[in-house]
């Protein structure tokens, strides 16, 4: 439990913390709370939000700064949720990226097949309630939050797969079942992020330097080293390019992708994943919560490492410029959010996750059973992270924005659910801890 326990406390205490302090400040003093969210950091042409959005957001202090002719504005919440928030897709987008390439990935044969129909059914589960409901209250309020509709599909890994362990106990193999779930819907998240919410007007040819930067890197400092050791056994030019150059012809390009999805109109936040595969790995994984990843001495692995620190700095700034929001700002897009989430998740992993186990017989692991399919269910729900970033890239900077963000904040209630639903279908817990590395 120590490693759930440890990575909990790496990724996810300071994003609580920070989300914590932002309420009580959104909640004391707006104003002083969005001057610091929306504070200019850099004016320049280059990137940034619009200068005129930035304006409008920034209100009567943004008539006392001389800042001249400029189209772009680096502000503090661009800088955390665009700029240092492409770390943290990373790390996902890592674990995505062993989870389907290495042979021994979680994702990977007949194995992931009934949790990937499950992830399937736990993000059309929660768009279906969410605009049906949404429908239901009227053309006006349809129109007002259907850009939402991403946002209930979300599924914190953290905080579902620790919920998980505590409701089935360490060794249930629905445990398993719900990691897979939660990194495939992560993959998922990533790619609905990239197509249906651009951070501008879309200039694809702008993707040729991502395309470029990471190609580059893969072929000259990881193919071509060990493409000329071939038979040599000491492997002197793989191993010189790994200790004199390291990370940083992958972060070089890493900078050069974030800039060409920032002026493609992607979400820059996306922008380092073309690099993931480029760079070395080891040829298995032994999960993401494994203790003996940080043995590992890959390039990737060390990239890792080397960012949680980091990361956790950014999580919690991430918390603090995004989950201020009011408690009056509730309103029909928080119920909706709910609804995705509490609703759809498991009613959607319980049809799929059926469906593909009994008419198309791909069957569920050994030792759970099909109402266990409805508690899985109802522990994806815990959105947080990854729903609150998506509220705030589909309602940029208004009132439907806080409402939405309110919904992801309340689907912690999730937990408190997932305990009832356990005791009321009878859960068997098993408590016998499984290898992390035997996926």
């Amino acid at each position: 439990m120590y490693r759930v326990w440890n990575f909990v406390a790496t990724y996810s205490v300071l994003l609580i913390g920070g989300a914590v302090v932002a309420l009580i400040w959104a909640n004391t003093d707006a104003a002083s709370y969005h001057h610091i969210v929306e504070y200019p950091l850099w004016f320049n042409g280059w990137i940034g939000v619009d200068i005129g959005h930035w304006e409008h957001a920034y209100g009567e202090a943004a008539h006392h700064l001389e800042y001249g002719d400029v189209e772009r504005v680096v502000t503090f919440h661009y800088l955390v949720n665009d700029m240092l928030m492409a770390l943290f897709f990373a790390i996902a987008g890592k674990e995505v990226w062993e989870a389907v390439i290495l042979k021994n990935g979680s994702l990977r044969g007949k194995k992931a097949a009934t949790p990937l129909f499950a992830t399937a059914g736990g993000m059309l589960g929660p768009i279906v309630v969410y605009l049906g409901i949404a429908m239901l209250l009227g053309s006006s309020t349809f129109d007002a939050v259907a850009r939402g509709w991403a946002i209930p599909t979300a599924t914190d890994i953290a905080f579902s797969y620790l919920v998980g362990r505590l409701v089935f106990g360490a060794g249930h193999p629905a445990v398993r079942f719900l990691l897979l779930l939660a990194i495939a819907d992560d993959a998922a998240g990533l790619i609905i992020l990239a197509i249906f919410y651009p951070s501008g007007e879309l200039a694809p040819q702008w993707l040729l330097l991502s395309v470029f930067a990471a190609a580059s890197a893969f072929i000259v400092f990881n193919w071509l080293p060990r493409k000329l050791d071939a038979g040599d056994e000491l492997r002197k030019r793989s191993t010189w390019v790994r200790k004199h150059m390291g990370w940083l012809p992958y972060a070089i390009a890493g900078c050069l992708s974030w800039y060409g999805f920032a002026r493609a109109g992607i979400h820059p936040a996306l922008g380092l994943l073309p690099v993931i595969p480029a760079i070395p790995h080891a040829d298995r994984a032994f999960g993401i919560f494994s203790d003996a990843e940080r043995y590992l001495k890959d390039t990737l692995n060390q990239m890792e490492h080397a960012l949680a620190m980091p990361v956790e700095v950014v999580l919690f700034f991430f918390g603090l410029l995004n989950a201020g929001v009011v408690f009056n700002a509730i309103s029909e897009a928080t119920w909706l959010v709910l609804a995705g989430l509490l609703i759809g998740k498991p009613v959607g992993i319980f049809l799929f996750g059926w469906f593909a186990a009994y008419p198309m017989r791909l069957g569920l692991p050994a030792g759970m059973r099909t109402l266990d399919l409805i508690v899985v269910g109802c522990v994806a729900a815990i959105g947080f992270t990854v729903s609150l970033f998506v509220a705030s890239v589909a309602f940029p900077g208004n009132a439907i924005q806080d409402a939405a963000k309110m919904g992801a904040l309340m689907s912690f209630g999730a937990v408190f659910i997932a305990f009832i639903a356990g005791k009321l279908l009878r859960v068997e817990k098993q408590n016998s801890d499984l290898p992390l590395d035997s996926h």
